[in-house]
């Protein structure tokens, strides 16, 4: 079986790939890191080291790669795959769309089979929005084909994977736990079944639960951090004030997902318990800033932050740690992160009032619009 993975980054190697080379998949990669993709096809294998007091590696075979700017190569590759991921960022995938569509094209002139393609990304219908950029590439007829051939499977993805120390850029890090789920309502028979991948019929409330409570406690956990001037998660993590912060938090996310996918309670109690303890992993070293960095994709509306705040306050729920996660996401400023920049160039032009309306589309006239600015205000002076 063949596996083409757009992003030969540190999600690529340490989890998505690692698990497709375990599930007997040549797995060409696509990037367009020149060094990277030369080491790839020099070694035909990279290491995956875990996060635990044993260090356990892992030697990750049949494995090659193939630059980004080779579209016509990639498009082939596509064409004669049984699978294709992403791990690139929501945000880059209109770039790789157009390949993609070549690949399919090409893929529907011949004889192959299905193909499965799945965006690993950390935001809600990834591959939904993967299809539409692809499929604004394809003309009519050849979009009609593609419907009958081609799946766009929507997933859920869970590994912390911090910034790396290794020299060897083909060496990863990352944490034991993972968590990869896929939709397989819209999967065609006879789909490439991946090991470790969890399948379910209904993705999204799985989809939600791992954004608002992995992604929101850690975002929230990286923009008081920032505040309180800590380098890492783990020293964020021994500070009781901002851990009473997360489980606020944590609280907030939990009780809107049980209110509205009817997940058991207790149980969901123990997953927050078990996603705080991976913040404190003593194993992994998890940069503040990493973690902080794009502030405005994590402000907008559909988002960690701002959707399970809204929603809560349209099922009557009070959301004040939510609202002061919003608040120390403004107060986001580090200079090295273009987001950052342009939040805070934004804010000293426009004020908090416009700018909050504008990345969040809390209006003016929303209870909670006047909240946030009040947490706002209230942070001034902490950092």
């Amino acid at each position: 079986m063949k596996a083409v993975h757009f992003g030969a980054g540190n999600i690529g190697l340490g989890f998505i790939g690692l698990l497709l080379s375990r599930s007997g998949f040549h797995v060409q990669f696509v990037d367009v890191d020149e060094e990277r993709v030369n080491l790839l096809n020099q070694r035909g294998e990279y290491k995956v080291t875990l996060a635990n007091e044993q260090a356990d590696t892992t030697v990750v075979r049949n494995v090659s790669a193939i630059n980004g700017k080779e579209s016509d190569r990639v498009a082939q590759a596509i064409a004669e795959a049984d699978l294709v991921t992403t791990a690139v960022g929501v945000n880059v995938l209109p770039y790789i769309a157009e390949t993609i569509a070549k690949g399919i094209e090409l893929r529907l002139k011949g004889a192959a089979g299905p193909l499965t393609v799945v965006a690993c990304e950390n935001a809600i219908g990834g591959s939904t929005q993967l299809k539409e950029h692809v499929y604004g590439h394809l003309a009519p007829e050849v979009k009609e084909r593609a419907a009958e051939r081609v799946a766009f499977p929507d997933a859920a993805v869970d590994r912390i994977v911090p910034l790396q120390q290794s020299e060897d850029k083909l060496h990863v890090t990352v944490e034991p736990f993972f968590e990869w789920v896929v939709d397989r309502s819209v999967l065609p028979e006879g789909y490439p079944v991946i090991e470790g991948v969890h399948y379910v019929d209904k993705l999204g409330p799985y989809i939600e639960r791992k954004l608002f409570t992995v992604n929101t406690g850690h975002c929230c956990a990286a923009y008081h951090g920032y505040l309180k001037g800590y380098s890492t998660i783990q020293e964020t993590m021994r500070d009781p004030d901002i851990v009473a912060e997360i489980r606020g938090v944590l609280s907030e996310t939990g009780a809107v997902l049980v209110k509205q996918y009817g997940f058991d309670e207790a149980e969901h109690r123990r997953y927050i318990d078990k996603i705080v303890e991976r913040f404190r992993n003593p194993y992994l070293t998890d940069e503040v800033v990493r973690v902080g960095r794009s502030p405005i994709r994590k402000l907008s509306p559909n988002d960690r932050l701002v959707r399970p705040a809204m929603t809560a306050y349209s099922l009557g729920m009070e959301v004040p740690h939510l609202t002061n996660a919003i608040a120390a996401a403004l107060r986001f400023d580090y200079r090295e992160d273009p987001e950052a920049v342009q939040l805070q160039e934004t804010l000293k032009e426009q004020g908090i009032h416009k700018t909050l309306t504008q990345y969040t589309e809390i209006p003016e006239s929303h209870p909670l619009h006047g909240r946030i600015v009040a947490a706002y205000e209230s942070l001034k002076h902490q950092k």
